[in-house]
């Protein structure tokens, strides 16, 4: 078992590490419960209560998340355990990878040329186009398809959008006006600025597509700067792609669910404008009308600067911006599915997804009735399929 070094006061912090305040209730003695453990204790705090350091009292391991970090919401009906957390060289996160099972990857550098960019560096490096910027009164940020709205008359899309500077932006970000609730989602190409291009290109695409080559995903379709709010929430959805999303700046809570919590979740029906999102909000579950909700059980992880989650496709995830560490800034990288070469029974849960999704979007598009589709799901499955 490594020792763990007692630190003078004030501690040494990895500036990696958001703060957190000391949790009396902290045992010294859980330092023993293995050895991938991380503490930094700043002991005249603990000894004389007089050291007003703030320091962070916690560890990472492939077993266990981080741990006293402020500003998580915590959320009464879901069970989880902690996302892997592994080097990226470790043997484990490539076979967690194969596997289709999500891993918080640390040291990869995938977007080692991007970790100076804070918002003083994209607005004087990003230019001047123009860039779409959602708003929300409520800091949650529900997807919806503006293709798919009018397939539901009384829809009320949850936020709302417009296009406006970085600089803007920005501007608006810094106001931390919790009255209107700000996050910019925007493609990377060739309307950046040339510095931001050639950190762009400086990413470690090697690592990228090493990735893409080992686990036969398609090509790369996308990569989306996203920079938020701290304390914004993007509610349970899942997508139809292979994702790795790295973090730049600030740190950003995920709770993800295997496939095979579908009927948990509650997704909306196909045609509706919130297609793939859950139904269930999350703060206050109907109970009634979502009585599958609390058996759901998924994982939970932090991420932060210079690391690298990947999100398997057809995983649920809930994403929150933690208060108290300021904006956060993310880069995705969205690669197509695998091809399937060759069907594997039984099928996985994914690819029952899938099914699912061609069935119903068949239905829909024969009967071309949304007001039936729910008669008509129900005629074909209650009392047969029930």
């Amino acid at each position: 078992m490594p020792k763990i070094p007692r630190l003078a006061c004030p501690s040494l912090l990895p500036p990696s590490f958001p703060p957190a305040t000391m949790d009396e209730s902290y045992d010294g003695a859980r330092r023993k419960e293995n050895a991938r453990l991380y503490s930094i204790i700043c002991y005249q705090w603990k000894a004389k209560k007089q050291c007003n350091h703030r320091v962070l009292v916690g560890y990472m391991s492939s077993e266990r998340p981080l741990k006293f970090v402020t500003g998580t919401k915590k959320y009464k009906h879901v069970t989880t355990t902690a996302i892997p957390r592994l080097e990226y060289r470790d043997p484990k996160a490539e076979e967690l990878i194969q596997a289709g099972q999500p891993v918080i990857i640390t040291g990869s550098d995938l977007v080692g040329s991007a970790y100076h960019w804070d918002l003083d560096y994209l607005c004087a490096n990003l230019g001047n186009g123009l860039y779409t910027v959602y708003s929300s009164r409520n800091g949650k940020f529900k997807y919806y398809d503006e293709k798919k709205v009018s397939n539901v008359p009384s829809f009320q899309p949850p936020t709302s959008h417009t296009d406006m500077t970085f600089q803007d932006f920005a501007s608006k970000l810094k106001r931390k006006d919790n009255s209107n609730w700000i996050y910019l989602q925007q493609p990377l190409n060739d309307t950046v600025g040339p510095r931001i291009e050639m950190d762009f290109k400086g990413f470690n695409w090697d690592f990228a597509y090493r990735q893409m080559k080992r686990n036969r995903w398609g090509p790369l379709t996308s990569n989306l700067l996203l920079v938020g709010m701290e304390g914004v929430i993007t509610p349970a959805h899942y997508d139809e792609q292979e994702n790795l999303f790295a973090q730049i700046q600030g740190y950003k809570k995920f709770l993800l669910f295997h496939p095979d919590q579908f009927e948990c979740l509650y997704p909306y029906p196909i045609f509706h404008p919130h297609d793939r999102q859950s139904q269930v909000d999350f703060d206050d579950p109907d109970l009634k009308k979502f009585p599958q909700f609390p058996k759901l059980k998924g994982y939970e992880g932090i991420v932060g600067p210079k690391d690298v989650l990947y999100i398997p496709m057809y995983w649920w995830h809930q994403v929150e911006s933690l208060e108290g560490h300021g904006e956060t800034i993310s880069c995705t990288f969205w690669f197509k599915a695998a091809p399937t070469e060759k069907v594997v029974y039984p099928l996985n849960a994914g690819q029952k997804v899938a099914i699912m999704r061609n069935i119903e979007k068949m239905i829909a598009d024969t009967l071309k009735d949304n007001k039936n589709m729910p008669h008509f799901m129900k005629t074909m499955v209650q009392g047969r399929y029930s």
